[in-house]
């Protein structure tokens, strides 16, 4: 078992919601950035959200701004994202991805390439 491992994942009509979550029983999650990613077939992995550890700030994509919300309990080192409004276009695999911070002014929004740990990644699917 990696790392990190997310659950969460599964099929929903239209407009539902979902929440993922992103377990990671080896890591301090106060040392590391934690980002969810998603990848589509045919796409690249894009980021979807990701929280900072120094102070707790979020960013969102422009697609899901709005509909999901990203959250951490550092002390059960889980992080978690609720996504509400789901649309099919929402589809895809999605990761969670850990990024140890070596300054308290390390953005969470970086390339998934500067990530240090994944997931094995969980499949969202919307469909009616």
């Amino acid at each position: 078992q990696g790392p990190l491992v997310e659950s969460g994942g599964g099929l929903v009509q239209p407009g539902g919601s979902m929440r993922l979550s992103c377990a990671a029983p080896r890591l301090s999650l106060a040392a590391y950035n934690v980002g969810w990613f998603r990848q589509a077939p045919g796409k690249e992995r894009e980021t979807v959200s990701c929280i900072s550890t120094a102070d707790g700030s979020q960013y969102y994509s422009d697609s899901v701004k709005g509909r999901f919300n990203i959250s951490r309990d550092i002390a059960k080192s889980v992080v978690y994202l609720q996504m509400d409004s789901l649309k099919p276009e929402d589809t895809a695999v999605y990761y969670c991805a850990a990024d140890l911070i070596y300054s308290d002014r390390d953005i969470c929004n970086r390339p998934p390439s500067h990530y240090d740990y994944w997931g094995q990644g969980t499949q969202v699917t919307v469909s009616s």
